[in-house]
């Protein structure tokens, strides 16, 4: 890895630029309510993650998503977006996002397209930015993972580590 030069004269300082030799920053929100069952599978699939302790790689995870999410994700070079899916695919879906601010916003509902947007707009960062939505079926207000849930956990953890480790783009 490269460093900028530095200098004490500002337009001398180069930025640094992600290339093939340079680790990507990695942000992974696991975001749901591990108290409503199959609702924590977003929290669920974030923790397997942090368990790999990989130095590139920042997980946080709450119950839902928050504009302070904004500084995690304009340090980030690609953000997994995770959380529970009541009527996807199964095992999990995952789609590219991209920023879009939406006029329905509210401090209690902030979509991840919304936080993409505010990065742009008052970062300018712009990173790649996916969401994977895994299907639950019981969403009840007890704290554990119905075992059709935990079936799929494993499948779209062990998807999301591949791609993380690797800093890759899910396929279709």
């Amino acid at each position: 890895m490269t460093m900028p030069k530095l200098s004490s004269n500002d337009s001398d300082v180069q930025p640094l630029r992600p290339d093939a030799n340079q680790v990507r920053r990695i942000l992974v929100l696991g975001y749901g309510n591990p108290g409503r069952e199959d609702d924590g599978l977003g929290p669920a699939a974030a923790a397997e993650i942090e368990r790999m302790g990989w130095l590139n790689v920042t997980v946080c995870n709450n119950y839902q998503l928050v504009i302070e999410d904004v500084v995690d994700i304009a340090a980030a070079d690609i953000v997994w977006f995770i959380d529970a899916s009541r009527n996807g695919p199964e095992p999990y879906a995952t789609q590219k996002l991209s920023p879009a601010m939406d006029i329905t916003f509210t401090s209690h509902i902030v979509s991840p397209e919304v936080l993409l947007a505010m990065a742009e707009q008052y970062y300018g960062k712009s990173p790649r930015a996916y969401l994977m939505g895994i299907r639950g079926y019981d969403f009840e207000f007890v704290e554990r993972l119905s075992d059709r849930a935990a079936t799929n956990l494993k499948q779209a953890v062990t998807l999301l580590l591949s791609l993380v480790k690797d800093g890759e783009e899910p396929k279709g």
